[in-house]
Order: structure tokens, then sequence, then C-alpha cells
């Protein structure tokens, strides 16, 4: 697979774009996410797309650069890391996305809303410094 920069980009600027929609919702309490269905379809679709977003953008990082993609999710942000192309902090962060984005595409039947609430919370922080380290890493990456 070849590497394109474009692509990137466009990943990130669509993570941007779901990420900013996600934050429109923010302040909600557990139980108003519990109460309010619209609510709960916006967040579970935002953090399906935005999940899928960072998974793929890293599979393609991995197989155009490093040539070295990925045969499951989980794989992706560990090999990412062993790559420093994501710093320890956010890896450990970020740990266990695969799993939860499949909850979210396969598990929609049951899902738990407090899972759903406290990986909403926790991607508000953690995916805004996704899209730092990838464009930290990828400034780096162009001046070599």
């Amino acid at each position: 697979m070849v590497f394109r920069k474009k692509s990137v980009l466009e990943r990130l600027k669509k993570l941007e774009t779901v990420l900013a929609r996600l934050k429109e919702k923010e302040g909600f309490g557990l139980e108003e996410y519990r109460q309010n269905t619209d609510l709960q379809w916006i967040v579970e679709r935002g953090l399906e797309i935005a999940s899928s977003t960072i998974l793929d953008l890293g599979n393609h990082i991995l197989a155009g650069v490093f040539q070295t993609p990925a045969e499951e999710y989980e794989e992706i942000l560990q090999k990412l890391y062993e790559k420093q192309v994501l710093g320890q902090a956010l890896y450990e962060e970020l740990r266990g996305l695969g799993g939860f984005r499949n909850i979210l595409v396969h598990g929609y039947l049951s899902l738990n809303p407090e899972l759903v609430y406290n990986h909403y919370q926790k991607a508000l922080r953690s995916f805004p410094r996704f899209i730092a380290e990838i464009e930290n890493w990828l400034e780096s990456y162009e001046k070599n």
C-alpha cells in the first residue's frame, strides 16, 4: 500500500468534524443520556464514526509507511505506539477502542448506556489528542 498524506488529512478532517458535532452535545449527565434516545443515537453514531476513522487512519499509516498492516483493530493502536506515531499516554488511553467500536457496530441491541457515556467522556479528551499527535507525527515524517 502506498502512503498518501492526502488520505491522512482527509481522515483527520472527518474526525475533527465528528468531534465538533459530539462536542456540541457536551455537558449532559448520565441520567439525561439514559432518557434521551436522540442523544444516544447521536453519541453512539458519532463514536462509531470517530472510532472507525481513527482505526482506518492508523492502519493506513502502518500499511503505507511501515508496511505492517494490522490484522485486528487493537493491533493498530499498539503498532502505532511501537512505531512511535503515538505516545505511551495516549496509547494507554485509547487502548480498547477497537473492541468498543465493535460493540457499537455489533452490540447495538444491548448497549450499556453507562459504558457508552464513559467512552463519550473519554473521547472528548483523547480524540483531540489523537489528532494532535498524528499531525505532529506527519510533520516530522515529512521532514525525513
